[in-house]
């Protein structure tokens, strides 16, 4: 049972990669590119729909959305593409992690912040 599940959590961990290179590939139709973009930016994200100090409820946003996403993405995607792309998440397992990638994304919810601070700061008026 635990093997099944180690096994499970690999598969998505694959595909969440496999969407992101599906997201930036230019054989993909649009719409399949933005839920693909959407689905791993959530996944890859630190910060939830729903925060997982929440009981249940936290954990539960993330085993639910994020494999309907992935199913969502996977039957948009060419079947050819997609196999392309879960080698290519495979291969790149082996590899080292992209820092670049960390700072992008820390930078852009940074960014987030400072945009929803300012635009509460001037609609309070302070």
């Amino acid at each position: 049972m635990l093997s099944r599940l180690r096994d499970w959590a690999k598969a998505i961990t694959r595909d969440v990669h496999a969407l992101y290179l599906a997201a930036r590939d230019s054989r993909v139709p649009w719409y399949a590119k933005l839920l693909a973009g959407c689905v791993a930016a959530y996944a890859l994200s630190p910060i939830d729909l729903v925060p997982d100090f929440i009981p249940v409820l936290g954990y539960l946003d993330d085993l639910i959305l994020v494999p309907l996403g992935i199913v969502l993405v996977v039957w948009l995607v060419p079947p050819t593409i997609m196999a392309e792309h879960r080698a290519a998440a495979e291969v790149a397992r082996d590899k080292p992690y992209s820092t670049n990638g960390a700072v992008a994304i820390v930078a852009i919810w940074a960014g987030m912040c400072v945009l929803f601070c300012w635009l509460t700061y001037r609609s309070l008026g302070i």
